[in-house]
């Protein structure tokens, strides 16, 4: 059996809870572990609703990355849930907008990586020494210079979907590591677009464009609780004006039917 939670805003953006975890939609931007920025990490802004020391982290995501991300709050549910997850129980589906050519409509990235030996900071491909790392992944929508994927991470290494996808000649269309960091705007692909006079274009998204849209935990009666985290707006309208003026018009997706499921959060 299947259940399907719906996305509850709160003003900290808390998709579900119970007595022994919590399920948001974070943010991009916001990291999940203390960095040199000094500002607040995921529990430090989830401190008003929860006491600091009752949230437990399970997994990660990367800071750039919003979605949703499920915490602990008692020892055994954070024993539990991490278990799921290096046993590979758990299903993620992300939203990853990449820019090139997608030349077929599912595939499956299986590239070890590791540290880059001059940047510790970044990941590379690493047959020989690299840890497995496995990508799945099916297009969603081809918009001609930009597509969009649902991407399923079978392995969680760090950075895994970025440095796959870029090693594939499809980069994130916005990724300060990996690809461009030049903005989506309206007029790349708005035929006839007018600019105002005078006024610089606002883009339609600047942030890494990848998203963390779905999470699948197994139920101890062989069930699944399905999570889904909405795209933040300014994501949201880059794939509707995405999809609509795109030369392939309406039939960019290849089910028309998703586009809707995406902008209210359905399970896909």
């Amino acid at each position: 059996m299947v259940s399907c939670i719906l996305m509850a805003r709160t003003k900290n953006d808390i998709i579900y809870q119970d007595d022994s975890i919590i399920v948001i939609n974070k943010p991009s931007g916001v990291s999940v572990t203390k960095d040199r920025s000094g500002k607040d990490d995921i529990v430090k802004l989830l401190k008003a609703d929860f006491p600091e020391d009752q949230l437990r982290l399970i997994h990660r995501l990367d800071k750039l990355t919003s979605g949703v991300m499920v915490l602990a709050k008692t020892p055994e549910a954070q024993s539990r849930i991490a278990g799921m997850f290096a046993k590979r129980k758990v299903k993620k589906t992300y939203l990853a907008l990449v820019n090139g050519a997608v030349m077929n409509n599912t595939g499956r990235i299986n590239a070890p990586l590791a540290h880059d030996r001059k940047n510790p900071k970044l990941m590379r491909i690493d047959p020989r020494k690299g840890k497995p790392a496995i990508t799945d992944w099916r297009l969603l929508a081809d918009f001609g210079p930009a597509a969009l994927l649902a991407v399923n991470p079978v392995t969680g290494r760090t950075h895994q979907i970025r440095i796959h996808f870029a090693s594939r000649s499809m980069p994130l269309a916005i990724d300060p590591l990996y690809g461009g960091t030049r903005p989506i705007l309206l007029s790349d692909f708005k035929p006839n677009y007018a600019r105002k006079k005078e006024q610089q274009e606002k883009p339609l998204i600047d942030r890494l464009t990848l998203h963390a849209y779905q999470l699948e935990l197994p139920l101890k009666d062989g069930g699944t609780s399905v999570f889904t985290a909405p795209l933040d707006k300014k994501f949201a309208a880059a794939i509707k004006m995405l999809a609509k003026h795109n030369p392939k018009g309406k039939d960019a997706f290849l089910d028309p039917q998703e586009l809707e499921y995406i902008i209210k959060a359905k399970q896909i």
